[in-house]
């Protein structure tokens, strides 16, 4: 054990976040993790579910909804009385947490915001810190700083808190879109996961109808130049040293790798990743230089295109709280590299503790 006793590890899930049922299913799984028969000598688990509303409940609510007796969507908003706002912490009993393993995807928590209120409690986190997140979950920064280290990427442009009922800034838009980028093209809210918000345009006439279904999200827009691409992806953990997981494929059968495949399809997941060695090496390289750039550490998934006509290594982004779920590729890229599940989520927290 460590320390001598056992480690409470405060497991935060759900969130105010378009990603809120993702987050419970990564929850379930690693709550199974932790509480598995290697595990149990060395630590306890105390969960923490956020509502929709983005209200805290109390561990034993928490459980409850964690192993199914309780569906998370009977949670109701918390009322206000005489005017007065409920402390959103008030009856949740957190001190005797000794690691924070926030599992909040997407928005208020994947961006830092969970990362920055944890750091009030003095308790170590399983992850990054603010900047790493915050950076790694806005498309737009994240591809700016990368274009700056010269890392390869596909086409883009960027468009920020435009006014889409405006003609004439739609129509400066689009001719931009046509005169430097090939369809098929990829339109995404700058700070969203999972492919919430990403629509894929064959031709200019989808292209405003992309551009709003975007803006519902986000008022910064990113649009990519689609490639006949494999869907390339690496799992990331350490601190002072990064180490990198097998190199795996996602083979779908949709258009393209969307919200319902990645939770609701058969996909089929090939690890390792049949590539050459030279360009396994170099997807390891720039997976661990990109984390360094955007001062990412703990654990994350680096996810690459490679083109199909030119084997072009091509890196897409990083996700700094990957899915748990037992669809997501980032426990299977480990149980890949010879951690399981229970392993896994013990050496998370180890690396947490600069043990």
């Amino acid at each position: 054990m460590i320390g001598g006793k056992k480690k409470c590890i405060g497991l935060i899930f759900g969130g105010h976040s378009n990603e809120h049922e993702v987050s419970i299913s990564s929850a379930k799984t690693v709550f199974q993790a932790f509480n598995a028969q290697i595990n149990k000598e060395r630590f306890t688990i105390k969960a923490f579910y956020i509502n929709i509303y983005g209200d805290w409940l109390d561990s034993d609510i928490s459980e409850k909804i964690l192993i199914g007796q309780i569906e998370n969507y009977k949670t109701k908003k918390q009322e206000t009385f005489n005017q007065e706002k409920i402390n959103f912490l008030e009856g949740i009993e957190f001190q005797n947490i000794d690691v924070w393993f926030p599992l909040l995807h997407g928005l208020n928590g994947e961006d830092g915001s969970i990362h920055g209120l944890i750091k009030f409690t003095k308790k170590p986190l399983v992850g990054c810190g603010i900047i790493g997140s915050a950076l790694g979950m806005d498309k737009i920064l994240m591809k700016t700083i990368f274009s700056n280290l010269k890392l390869p990427q596909v086409n883009y442009l960027v468009f920020q808190n435009e006014d889409l009922n405006d003609k004439q800034v739609k129509n400066k838009i689009i001719n931009e879109i046509l005169k430097k980028l090939k369809f098929p093209i990829f339109v995404k809210p700058s700070n969203s996961g999972s492919s919430l918000g990403i629509s894929k345009v064959k031709n200019e006439s989808e292209i405003l109808l992309a551009l709003e279904k975007a803006k519902e999200i986000d008022s910064r827009i990113l649009i990519e130049e689609g490639l006949e691409v494999r869907e390339i992806e690496c799992g990331i953990i350490g601190n002072s040293k990064l180490l990198t997981s097998e190199i795996g494929e996602v083979n779908y059968a949709s258009d393209w790798y969307d919200y319902d495949s990645k939770y609701h399809s058969n996909n089929k997941i090939i690890i390792p990743a049949e590539i050459d060695s030279k360009i396994a090496k170099e997807i390891k390289e720039i997976a661990i230089k990109s984390c360094r750039a955007l001062n990412i550490f703990g654990f994350a998934r680096v996810d690459f295109f490679l083109e199909k006509s030119s084997n072009k290594i091509l890196l897409n982004e990083i996700n700094t709280i990957p899915g748990f779920t037992k669809y997501s590729m980032f426990p299977m890229l480990w149980e890949a590299s010879g951690l399981k599940i229970e392993q896994l989520v013990a050496k998370l927290v180890d690396i947490s503790l600069d043990l």
